[in-house]
């Protein structure tokens, strides 16, 4: 019996981002609506950080493993590049991201999630998925 991306624990991942997409989605758009001005590079990292956490939920919601894993690559970078720049450079971010401090402002979830995501591909992939 083969186990896709989307089967299994996968369905859980699945479901996390989708909340992380929403979330994400959400912040963004209202800090984009209404205070742009004020930070617009952190507000942009956070409408940037929402799409890449809605390609993952589709792409593993859809068993797409190797969209997923260019996504998490992506998503992974993202949290490691902002979250230092973040904690280097506080006056650069004065205002935070999803991503800023490594995620702090989300219990850290957005850096451990994309590490999760990487596992559970890599694991799937002696299933022909990735």
């Amino acid at each position: 019996m083969r186990t896709g991306v989307n089967s299994g624990p996968g369905r859980l991942l699945v479901a996390v981002y989708g909340v992380f997409a929403l979330a994400a989605s959400a912040r963004a758009g209202v800090q984009i609506a209404t205070r742009f001005s004020e930070a617009p590079l952190a507000y942009a990292l956070s409408a940037f950080a929402a799409v890449v956490y809605i390609v993952l939920t589709v792409a593993l919601a859809r068993g797409n493993a190797r969209l997923a894993l260019v996504a998490c690559l992506i998503e992974l970078a993202g949290v490691l590049v902002v979250g230092t720049l973040s904690v280097v450079d506080a006056q650069a971010f004065p205002h935070a991201t999803v991503w800023s401090g490594y995620g702090s402002g989300y219990l850290f979830i957005p850096l451990v999630l994309p590490i999760v995501g990487l596992v559970w591909l890599f694991r799937t992939r002696g299933r022909g998925q990735v």
